[in-house]
C-alpha cells in the first residue's frame, strides 16, 4: 500500500474535524510481515501538534478481531516474533484499557480483519509527543505486533490475545 493511500485512509479513519487535528508530519513507519515473510501491511505514525497517531493498514490476515500492540524491542525474528519482547510499557502500568489500574503505552484497540483479509486501525497514542517518541526510539527500538486473537483489554500482561502472527519494526522517518 502506498504512503498516499495510507494517508487518505488515515484521514478518513480519524474523522478530522479541524485543520489543527490533521497530521502534519510523518514520524515513523513499519512494514508488517507474516512469519513466512509475506507482507501483512503497513503502519504509519504521524504528528498533529503534540499528539501522535498510529494508523495501520493490514492485509493477508485471518478474518476476525486481533490484538495489536507496540512491543518493547525493535526486532521481528520469525517464526514467533518473541524477539520483540513484551508490550511497550515505559511507565510500568498493567495491561488493558479496562484494567482498573490503567493501561500502558503498548495497548491499542483491536484490529478487525474482514472476509477479504483486510483491515485498518487508527489510534492516538497516549502521552505527549516527546514522551511517546522517547519510548518508541529508545536504544533497542520498538516493534508493532499483531496477535492471533482479540485482546480482552484487561488480562495482564498480554490481554490474552494469543500467538504473534505478524510483526514490523517501527523506523523513524
Amino acid at each position: 500500500m502506498s504512503y498516499r493511500c495510507l494517508m487518505i485512509a488515515t484521514l478518513a479513519l480519524t474523522g478530522c474535524t479541524t485543520l489543527g487535528q490533521v497530521p502534519t508530519q510523518r514520524i515513523a513507519s513499519a512494514e508488517l510481515k507474516l512469519a513466512n515473510g509475506a507482507p501483512a501491511g503497513t503502519a504509519l505514525i504521524t504528528a498533529a501538534g503534540d499528539k501522535l497517531t498510529l494508523s495501520v493498514a493490514a492485509i493477508g490476515l485471518p478474518e476476525g478481531m486481533h490484538g495489536i500492540h507496540l512491543h518493547m524491542v525493535g526486532t521481528c525474528d520469525a517464526p514467533g516474533f518473541a524477539t520483540a519482547g513484551g508490550h511497550l510499557n515505559p511507565a510500568g502500568h498493567q495491561h488493558g484499557t479496562l484494567n482498573p489500574s490503567g493501561s500502558h503505552l503498548g495497548d491499542l484497540p483491536n484490529l478487525e480483519i474482514g472476509k477479504a483479509g483486510v483491515g485498518a486501525l487508527s489510534a492516538q497514542l497516549p502521552g505527549t509527543r516527546a514522551e511517546v517518541e522517547a519510548a518508541l526510539f529508545d536504544a533497542d527500538g520498538t516493534a508493532l505486533v499483531i496477535h492471533s486473537g482479540p485482546d480482552d483489554y484487561k488480562t495482564d500482561p498480554s490481554g490474552n490475545s494469543g500467538t504473534r502472527i505478524a510483526c514490523g519494526v517501527i523506523k523513524r522517518s
